[in-house]
């Protein structure tokens, strides 16, 4: 089945690969030859991963999905949250927003946080949405070299390391990515076999 993932950061395609039982060709829009930077202008994860999806199917006609993912820590009222990926500002730095991130916590005791991914998918005509979550802390410093985005500062709840320093192999079997990707495979699966 040829599915269309709504997004060109290399990163995210490179994992969610990964992830993909067989049976699937998953395309990007570097394969659509389609360069334009995509919109996020909603003020939620939903609302971006949605926008994302209706402006691709809309151009392609072809089954899609997108992602919006972001950090929400407790203590700072869930921020960054959508503005996860310019958190610091432009131009876009995991380092700068993680530095702002440490920053900001110094004097936080509750360093709760979690990541959340919303896939939207467009399938035949029909929206729909999956979520998934990883809770864990803010750690005290940046650790390890694995993974991207805030991967350095977050410890998953049950580990004593950062995901950057338990590398792709752990963020791929645990991640808020891996448990909304698990939910759409899910779903494609049951449509296939009621097809």
């Amino acid at each position: 089945m040829q599915l269309l993932f709504a997004s060109s950061n290399v990163n995210k395609l490179g994992e969610i690969r990964e992830m993909l039982p067989n049976g699937y060709d998953l395309i990007s829009l570097s394969d659509k030859n389609f360069k334009e930077e995509l919109e996020e202008t909603g003020e939620t994860l939903e609302e971006n991963a949605l926008q994302k999806a209706r402006f691709i199917y809309k151009k392609f006609k072809i089954n899609c999905f997108s992602d919006d993912s972001g950090l929400e820590v407790v203590a700072l009222d869930n921020e960054p949250g959508v503005n996860s990926a310019f958190y610091a500002g432009l131009p876009r730095s995991d380092k700068d927003n993680m530095k702002l991130l440490l920053n900001k916590m110094k004097n936080e005791s509750d360093r709760t946080a979690c990541f959340k991914t919303i896939i939207a998918l467009i399938f035949n005509g029909k929206e729909y949405l999956f979520e998934g979550v990883l809770d864990g802390q803010i750690g005290l410093e940046i650790a390890g070299s694995g993974g991207f985005g805030y991967d350095p500062v977050f410890i998953p709840d049950g580990y004593s390391i950062t995901l950057a320093e338990g590398g792709m192999e752990l963020k791929n079997r645990i991640s808020h990515r891996k448990k909304a990707l698990n939910k759409l495979v899910l779903f494609l699966n049951d449509h296939l076999l009621k097809a």
